[in-house]
C-alpha cells in the first residue's frame, strides 16, 4: 500500500448499504465513524481499552477533526483505514493522522487529522495523562518525520 507515513495501524472496512446516502455514495458522517473505529481499535491494540480508561478515570476525547474528502466510496467496496499518532505533549494533547485507501486502485479517499485531549471521566474536565497513557500511546508515537513525503 502507498501509505503516507511508515508503520501504520490498519483496519479493514467494508462499505455497507447502511453507509450509503441519497447521492449513492458513503455519507460524509460515516467517514467520521470510520475514523473513530480505527482510533479506538488502535487504542485497544495498545492496551488502552474501555476497562483501562474506567480504571484510570481518564479518556482521550476528540476536540477537533480536520478532514479532506478526496474521493467517494461505494457500497460493497473494501477499504483500508490507517492511523498514526504523530504528536503528543504527553500531558493533555495528542494528534492522530488518518488515511483511507481503496486497495483495488490504490486511491486515497480521505486524509484527516484528529486532536484529542485527555479528560477525567468522572468530571469531564481536562486532566493530565496518566503514566499508562504516556507509555501506551507513546510507544506508537512516530518520531519526527519530513513534512513532504
Amino acid at each position: 500500500m502507498n501509505w503516507d507515513l511508515p508503520s501504520p495501524f490498519v483496519i479493514d472496512i467494508q462499505v455497507s448499504a447502511e453507509d450509503i446516502d441519497g447521492l449513492g455514495h458513503a455519507n460524509n458522517a460515516v467517514y467520521v465513524s470510520w475514523l473513530e473505529r480505527c482510533a479506538w481499535r488502535h487504542s485497544q491494540f495498545l492496551g488502552l481499552d474501555l476497562v483501562e480508561y474506567r480504571r484510570l478515570d481518564r479518556a482521550m476525547a476528540v476536540v477537533r477533526h480536520e478532514i479532506d474528502y478526496l474521493a467517494s466510496a461505494y457500497e460493497g467496496q473494501h477499504l483500508q483505514m490507517a492511523t498514526w499518532i504523530v504528536e503528543s505533549d504527553q500531558r493533555l494533547k495528542m494528534d492522530r493522522r488518518f488515511q483511507l485507501l481503496r486497495p483495488e486502485d490504490a486511491m486515497t479517499l480521505l486524509r484527516a487529522k484528529t486532536t484529542f485531549v485527555c479528560i477525567e471521566l468522572s468530571s469531564g474536565r481536562p486532566k493530565r495523562m496518566p503514566a499508562e497513557f504516556v507509555d501506551g500511546y507513546g510507544k506508537a508515537l512516530l518520531q519526527p518525520y519530513p513534512l513532504e513525503l
